[in-house]
């Protein structure tokens, strides 16, 4: 009988690299580049090459700037170390491998220090448009190319403040039950706030009404990048904080509704606000719905609130 073991390279959830060091507790771990197989680098390359045009027309500028800038082998998996030669200097931010999910307080405690949880699995050639998890496609050539703009990087390392101030706020708060009920609804706003933004966010191109994208969650889906610009099922509507927070979102189809920013100032603005409205308590109380908040986002934060 077959076992994972027997299954060679770094394809997501066939990995006995990552079913190990995950079975040990390690979440932040080194790349074993070495495992990687034949097959992964084959699908690095088909998803890397079907990119080219779709990237050319709907992208951010920044983005491809950011993408030269990586100079990413179009033909393997990239190795982190090498990512991090060219954007560190830049930014000073840095991919960091993981082996899976990392709690909400931690994923932004790692952009506070501009570090990007990375994961280094990539998906299965079967299914290469659609995925219900990141890969390092989706992290590395949706993701990393915006991480090279320094404005864009500082706005990230606001996130991560804005996770502190949620946890100083709780640390504030006696008792345990309400902490709980103020940290589910800050999360979930702040997961919104990100949905909307980092991963599905639009930005006003040069011209006249000319849209792009600068989401990873876009940049890195071969059907939602033409479908988010050009489809008349999707909702385009000017970034409004009170509506974003209290938006819900689902994840296993094409979004049908998106949110422009002017520019990166204006991003950036908007996350000071957001970190503003945690302090001011005007994030206690967001409207309920998706995304679900999981008992370890929850333990994540009351543990910065107690180390506070």
């Amino acid at each position: 009988m077959t076992t994972l073991s027997d299954i060679p390279g770094l394809t997501t959830t066939r990995a006995a690299f990552i079913e190990r060091v995950q079975g040990e507790g390690r979440l932040y771990i080194e790349q074993p580049y070495e495992l990687y197989s034949e097959e992964n680098h084959a699908v690095w390359a088909q998803l890397f090459a079907r990119m080219q045009d779709r990237w050319a027309k709907y992208a951010n500028h920044r983005f491809l700037e950011g993408l030269a800038t990586l100079c990413l082998d179009p033909t393997k998996v990239p190795r982190l170390e090498d990512v991090n030669g060219f954007m560190a200097p830049l930014t000073g931010f840095r991919a960091k491998a993981v082996s899976g999910y990392v709690p909400a307080y931690l994923f932004f405690d790692c952009l506070r220090q501009r570090e990007f949880p990375t994961t280094i699995t990539i998906r299965d050639g079967a299914v290469l448009d659609y995925l219900p998890e990141p890969d390092i496609f989706h992290d590395i050539a949706g993701h990393v190319p915006m991480h090279t703009d320094k404005a864009f990087a500082d706005t990230l390392v606001m996130f991560g403040e804005c996770a502190k101030a949620a946890a100083e706020r709780v640390s504030l708060i006696a008792d345990e039950r309400e902490q709980v009920a103020v940290l589910t609804s800050v999360i979930k706003a702040m997961a919104r706030f990100f949905w909307f933004t980092i991963e599905f966010g639009l930005m006003r191109g040069t011209a006249p009404g000319e849209l792009k994208a600068y989401g990873s969650g876009l940049l890195s889906s071969y059907g939602e990048l033409a479908h988010c610009i050009e489809s008349p099922d999707v909702q385009r509507f000017p970034f409004q904080l009170e509506w974003v927070v209290n938006q819900y979102f689902e994840i296993d189809h094409y979004q049908p509704l998106l949110f422009i920013v002017d520019d990166f100032d204006h991003l950036f603005a908007e996350v000071e606000r957001l970190i503003t409205w945690v302090r001011e308590g005007k994030l206690d109380h967001v409207s309920p719905g998706e995304p679900a908040i999981s008992e370890a986002d929850l333990r994540s934060f009351l543990v910065a609130a107690r180390a506070v």
